[in-house]
């Protein structure tokens, strides 16, 4: 199949802008629990939406009395975190433009995005945020005011704009339209200097309101409780944004977590118990490798591996089912998945808050047999796919037929085409308007409102999408055979001792690979084989270690023609880190970057 359309709902045009909804919320139901916050001794709070509206009032005022105008754009830079939204829906209430930064942003980073987009100002979280915009700031003339989170910001805003009417605030909400610009949101730059991303109040409205009328079963726990969900996607990043608004205009009880560590991720989901969550598959894959490696150290690692199977095989056969293909599970199956559910899926459902049972990944490729296991363990991954560009979401998986190991159909009112070099091309209403001050970019990527994403992919006869690479990611080698990395570098990082993988090889005789290891696993790894632990430097030479990668790297090759596969390998000391620019914010593998660093090791995997 080239191409396939999902016809639209039958939503209402959107009218407005994306602020609206909390003023509207507000007046409908003041006390609904519209988000969660935690105060100053570390406990949860409830937030009404009368609340809500009162404080964004509050903070718009104060952003108008210190100059913020309409059209204005003022930066944000901050982890996730309950001020965020905050400003964000402050600033978007008085038609001001959101220019989200990554907390982990270097000088030059920010100063880019600041300098193209014009900011007028910024909100940093801490002390740290605001020393790497000053070493910037002589080349910023048009940034004036600057605004620190950890310093008093918000009540520094409330008390400035004290004195204004509330009407002033809503005379600029009323003259936001949908077509009004709300953000322009920086592409994480794997190649190239990051491209803004012009993004509409409408783009969002449909892309959030769309997601919330078709996957709204999946926001529930059981039918009829209240839908929450926590947050801990980086909201600089589109997905992350998409699920706020989303979650606002859905009437989803909402939280914030800033650190993606387990040490403070599980007493949250803990405390806040979320009913579904969105997360990208390095997530997943993390909570399984972690469960994984506690069954072990209790000397149960084969009957976990059993569950694993059981999992797994009860999922393909809902799979199956679900698709006319197949019955069902077996009796056999049925008993043995019961009893699995008792002794490992629970606790693995009860260490994500317990009452989770769907979840949302994107960003990345999703596993066919990790997203089957989770199901399985009852909680069920829809993957989807999307850009910048596209606001979000362009496909995903509905909830009734899930295929796994695909990224789903297009969404409704979006037509994905698949061009004659393989190419996806999008065309919808998420669409972006195009890049800021980059013409040449946008005539490139927009041909008459059909989006050319660079990423290559199938559809199949039900047109579900699945992606097969990307344009600029294919590598020749000197032989002229054409290959993929994508591929061979997920299914490498599927080891569990096995954190990033890079595919070389373009203009070489064959294909190679860089790989780094997971610190946390390879220390586990070594506990359980009484090996003591090592320098990295030292670990790399490992020959057991050494072992364990090439049967990664051996069930990589399977999955391709010999002229495609791994030949040699090299195992690194050091990961790839953003901090040495070579991951982007949104951890993808800046790979010119890499091989540039690694241009020894490159050629050591080429000698004779």
């Amino acid at each position: 199949m080239r191409e396939f359309t999902n016809p639209p709902l039958a939503l209402a045009p959107p009218v407005g802008g994306l602020a609206d909804v909390v003023f509207q919320h507000a007046q409908e139901d003041p006390l609904y629990l519209a988000l969660g916050r935690k105060d100053d001794d570390g406990q949860w709070r409830d937030v009404t939406a009368a609340e809500f509206r009162d404080e964004v009032l509050a903070l718009a005022k104060g952003l108008l009395a210190r100059g913020i105008r309409f059209g204005d754009r003022v930066a944000v830079m901050s982890r996730t975190r309950y001020e965020w939204t905050l400003f964000d829906f402050a600033l978007l209430s008085i038609g001001a433009q959101v220019v989200p930064l990554y907390p982990t942003s270097s000088a030059e980073q920010c100063f880019w995005a600041l300098y193209d987009a014009e900011c007028t100002a910024a909100i940093v979280e801490h002390e740290d945020h605001a020393m790497t915009i000053a070493t910037v700031i002589d080349r910023l003339p048009q940034l004036h005011q600057l605004w620190q989170l950890d310093a008093g910001a918000v009540q520094e805003l409330y008390d400035a704009g004290a004195y204004l009417d509330d009407e002033i605030v809503h005379r600029h909400r009323q003259a936001v339209t949908p077509d009004s610009i709300a953000t322009i949101i920086y592409t994480s730059g794997t190649t190239g200097r990051p491209k803004g991303c012009v993004i509409t109040h409408g783009n969002f409205m449909y892309e959030a309101d769309t997601v919330i009328e078709r996957w709204e079963p999946v926001f529930h726990s059981k039918k009829g409780d209240e839908a929450a969900t926590l947050l801990f996607l980086p909201l600089a990043h589109v997905f992350g944004r998409m699920v706020q608004i989303a979650a606002i205009r859905g009437k989803v009880k909402f939280g914030h977590q800033p650190q993606l560590n387990a040490a403070a991720l599980l007493p949250d989901l803990a405390a806040f118990k979320p009913t579904f969550f969105l997360g990208v598959p390095y997530i997943f894959e993390k909570v399984f490798n972690a469960s994984r490696r506690k069954a072990e150290k209790e000397g149960k690692a084969g009957p976990f591996e059993k569950a694993v199977e059981i999992a797994v095989k009860y999922a393909e056969a809902m799979e199956a089912k679900a698709w006319g293909t197949g019955p069902g599970p077996s009796a056999g199956v049925r008993m043995q998945h019961q009893l699995f559910d008792k002794l490992v899926y629970s606790k693995l459902r009860a260490a994500m808050g317990g009452r989770i049972r769907h979840a949302m990944t994107g960003g990345s490729g999703m596993d066919r047999r990790l997203g089957l296991f989770f199901a399985g363990a009852g909680v069920h991954i829809y993957e989807g796919y999307g850009l910048t560009e596209t606001t979000a979401a362009a496909t995903a998986n509905p909830p009734e037929r899930t295929r796994y190991g695909t990224v789903g159909q297009p969404i409704p009112g979006m037509t994905v085409h698949i061009a004659d070099d393989g190419e996806i091309w999008l065309h919808g209403h998420n669409v972006f308007q195009g890049y800021l001050n980059n013409q040449k970019a946008t005539d490139e990527t927009l041909h008459d409102g059909w989006l050319a994403t660079g990423d290559l992919g199938a559809l199949d006869e039900d047109g579900y999408l699945t992606i097969t690479g990307r344009k600029k990611e294919i590598l020749v080698t000197s032989g002229g055979k054409s290959v993929s990395p994508g591929v061979l570098e997920e299914r490498v990082r599927d080891h569990p001792l096995v954190s990033q993988c890079i595919v070389v090889g373009n203009d070489r005789p064959y294909i190679a690979a860089l790989v780094t290891l997971d610190q946390e696993a390879v220390e586990h790894w070594l506990t359980m084989r009484n090996k003591p632990q090592m320098l990295p430097a030292d670990l790399v030479r490992d020959a057991d270690l050494e072992t364990e990668v090439r049967r990664a790297v051996v069930a990589a090759n399977t999955l391709v023609s010999q002229a495609e596969s791994i030949r040699t390998f090299r195992i690194l000391a050091q990961p790839f880190t953003e901090e040495h620019g070579l991951l982007t914010p949104s951890l993808k593998l800046k790979r010119k970057a890499i091989e540039n660093a690694y241009a020894n090791e490159v050629e050591a995997l080429y000698r004779a």
